[in-house]
């Protein structure tokens, strides 16, 4: 047997340095995060504003944020479990719902900022390439895209949260290549093929073609839209109307308060006075005992 250099030997793990913790879990990346974050030392501390997008299983997040050496600050966020107020009340992790997240986390920022007079957007979604441009002394709000560890895939539903929030009000550098509709062989890009993205085309054909070809396969997929009453054809003008009722009025929903006189439930144990902790022991004691 010929030599067998042993690369783990104990000159390696002295000197092993173990990865930020996030890295380990697989969760941040950091080469990306520092190039997102670091800001010039001649800007004097200027936050440096991300428009952060994530996907789960059930929802789609969108916030605004600027890292700080504490931690990252979220000035504006919105997600699409608050699509239901605004008349969508199924699929909330499709195409269009991400556009209207992103609608919706623009127009809420700008409100905050009193930029929404201003800087209105695109008010009826046409899927054409479209840039902010800067207006009076104020300019538009500025921030980048970051996609963490997701795949920046053509067509993927970070870009429709990007193109909402472009067309909300937001100016975020970004090109059209990544959009549905844009070709790759000619360089050219359809904003027809990506408005129908938006109001959800793709899904009422998918719907009409089960519907005709297998009707087990229609009700088992789309139990909650045949639960809502709702039929392929509806799905634009619903989108449509949830845009206008995002851009009339995008403030959060109020929260919760619990009523006058009623305590919340707590599973807390309560605290043993000292006489109570005393007559404890003397129990345990006197049990303990008693078995001798």
């Amino acid at each position: 047997m010929g030599l067998v250099k042993v690369i783990k030997n104990k000159a390696y793990f002295k000197r092993f340095q173990v990865k930020y913790r996030r890295r380990r879990e697989g969760k941040t990346d950091y080469f990306a995060r520092k190039r997102l974050v670091v800001q010039s030392k001649n800007k004097y501390n200027t936050p440096k504003y991300r428009l952060i997008v994530r996907t789960t299983n059930t929802n789609i997040i969108a916030q605004i944020a600027y890292s700080t050496i504490e931690g990252d600050k979220i000035i504006a966020s919105a997600r699409s479990s608050e699509l239901p107020r605004y008349g969508i009340k199924c699929g909330l992790t499709n195409y269009p719902a991400s556009y209207a997240v992103g609608l919706l986390v623009a127009r809420r920022l700008n409100k905050s900022l009193g930029l929404d007079e201003a800087y209105k957007g695109v008010e009826k979604a046409d899927g054409e390439e479209f840039h902010v441009e800067h207006e009076g002394e104020r300019g538009a709000f500025y921030c980048v895209l970051d996609t963490g560890l997701a795949r920046t895939s053509s067509g993927a539903r970070i870009f429709g949260v990007l193109k909402g929030a472009v067309d909300g009000g937001l100016d975020i550098p970004h090109s059209p290549k990544r959009f549905p509709g844009y070709d790759d062989e000619s360089g050219e890009y359809d904003a027809g093929t990506h408005r129908s993205r938006i109001y959800g085309e793709h899904i009422s054909n998918y719907m009409q073609s089960l519907i005709e070809d297998d009707e087990e396969s229609y009700k088992r997929q789309f139990a909650q839209y045949i639960k809502e009453g709702i039929m392929p054809d509806m799905l634009e003008s619903i989108y449509a109307k949830a845009h206008d009722a995002i851009r009339k009025d995008p403030s959060p929903a109020p929260k919760k308060t619990t009523k006058e006189g009623v305590k919340p439930k707590s599973y807390k144990k309560p605290r043993m006075s000292l006489q109570q902790r005393k007559a404890r022991v003397a129990q345990k004691k006197a049990a303990f005992l008693a078995l001798q």
